[in-house]
């Protein structure tokens, strides 16, 4: 968000983590923090901006110290991405644009087709997710009715294949990415019925996720 909107001489370090998901808009030469108590103290921030589920310890330490931490909620559903956007632009002195302010991603007819959402390890994405919201306007019906994260059974998904699969994994050849890779899911579903997508997109609420509905029901 910050390499989306901000200027880079308002930014005194990025998250290390920021490396691990690649985004177009994002220069290898902007600054990063180590995670450390100590670096931060010393890079001296004006504000230093969290998510609710990070660095829970660090930040309790660095508003005993002083410094302003605010922390910003994760988006549950796609209606809550506009004011997630918004609340980070003001916190940031900037005023919100006309696309932080739309307030809906599209909502595309139901076609029946089922979607299973594949991530790492043989983990499916079921109901009641920020994913389930995306899987849903783009037109699809998720093809899990159970709620959460679960975890696969590769006879029952033989038995019942779903219209198409979406693998939302690092394009890696680790062990955890072996579930897709399964031969009988090959043979069973086409080759064009396999969609790849970067997992960041589907892990970080955030106003792409907008066009992540976009691209999926096309």
């Amino acid at each position: 968000m910050l390499a989306r909107h901000a200027d880079r001489s308002q930014v005194v370090g990025l998250s290390p983590y920021v490396d691990q998901y690649p985004v177009d808009w994002l220069d290898p030469a902007w600054p990063r923090h180590n995670g450390t108590l100590e670096q931060i103290l010393e890079l001296d921030p004006d504000l230093v901006l969290t998510g609710q589920y990070n660095a829970l310890l660090l930040r309790q330490r660095l508003k005993a110290l002083g410094v302003r931490v605010e922390i910003l909620p994760l988006p549950e559903n796609l209606a809550e991405i506009a004011d997630y956007e918004q609340r980070f632009l003001r916190l940031l002195d900037m005023t919100p644009d006309s696309s932080s302010q739309e307030i809906m991603a599209d909502n595309y007819p139901a076609t029946g087709k089922r979607l299973l959402l594949l991530g790492a390890n043989g983990i499916g994405t079921g109901r009641q997710t920020f994913e389930q919201d995306i899987i849903a306007h783009a037109g699809w019906e998720n093809y899990l009715q159970d709620t959460g994260h679960l975890n696969l059974d590769m006879e029952q998904l033989i038995d019942n294949p779903p219209d198409a699969i979406l693998s939302a994994a690092p394009r890696s050849e680790a062990l955890a990415n072996r579930f897709a890779q399964h031969p009988a899911l090959k043979q069973l579903i086409p080759g064009d019925r396999w969609i790849t997508s970067d997992s960041w997109r589907w892990q970080c609420p955030g106003p792409w996720s907008r066009e992540l509905v976009r691209q999926l029901h096309q």
